[in-house]
């Protein structure tokens, strides 16, 4: 759903054509891929370590419930299987979609339980794709209501088969442009990544906010030209620098609500 032409600085977290999977002489410490008998193809100790890193991070905004761990494998594996016939994203290992999906989208979460401190949040991912953030917050809180939509029918077809696998019944996932969807209720939290610049994001998105909601966009590099081309509807709130274990690349959250 991401439009052609990509603004500078906009969130990027895809392999460039050319780049070894695995780079010789990894230093100590560095995320190594693991398998557990029953989970082929999953990196299972680059998960493990970066749940125990954000925990530690996060405190307890950043607990995870019971289950959630072997969800959050079982996402990766399922989002692999079908990415080598459908192309859903450029990340094509499984241990990158650990550190560039799942814990990225965790990494948010301590932040989206302040911006929205009530239990059965409501949230909206614009331009969802693969199914982030959407998917990995909706493990980690059952109790949000989460909307995963996409205009692209082969990433809503992947979503909707997710949500069935996964045993997802807090999510929705929607095939249709952000202009045309109609929900039946608005949200407290509006997010996307890798979806747009932010105007465009926030001039296309902020009909879906409840009073007092937010949006929230996930950006790469500090987005100084974007803010300062936001129409004056709008305005930036908080823009906390991310720590995502494994990734070594600047990450952003820009919050913003109605001026």
């Amino acid at each position: 759903m991401s439009p052609p032409g990509r603004p500078k600085g906009e969130y990027r977290s895809a392999q460039r054509e050319g780049t070894p999977e695995s780079p010789p002489g990894r230093p100590k410490g560095e995320y190594r891929s693991a398998q557990r008998e029953g989970t082929p193809g999953i990196a299972t100790l680059d998960l493990d370590a970066g749940l125990e890193q954000l925990s530690a991070l996060g405190g307890p905004a950043a607990a995870l419930p019971r289950g959630a761990r072997d969800k959050l494998a079982a996402y990766i594996e399922l989002l692999a299987k079908w990415n080598r016939t459908y192309n859903l994203t450029a990340i094509r290992e499984p241990e990158r979609m650990v550190t560039h999906h799942v814990l990225d989208a965790l990494a948010v979460l301590p932040h989206l339980c302040l911006i929205a401190a009530r239990p059965e949040l409501r949230l909206l991912d614009v331009g969802s794709g693969g199914g982030v953030p959407a998917l990995p917050l909706a493990i980690a809180r059952p109790s949000w209501h989460v909307v995963a939509l996409d205009s692209s029918h082969k990433k809503g077809a992947f979503l909707q088969q997710a949500v069935i696998e996964l045993a997802l019944p807090n999510v929705e996932a929607v095939t249709a442009r952000v202009e045309d969807y109609a929900p039946p209720a608005p949200f407290d939290v509006v997010i996307s990544r890798a979806f747009s610049d932010l105007a465009t994001f926030a001039q296309s998105s902020a009909r879906h906010l409840a009073p007092g909601g937010r949006l929230v966009a996930m950006k790469g590099v500090f987005p100084d030209e974007e803010i300062a081309q936001l129409p004056p509807a709008f305005r930036v709130v908080a823009s906390p620098s991310l720590a995502v274990p494994g990734l070594d690349a600047e990450r952003h959250l820009i919050v913003m609500e109605r001026a």
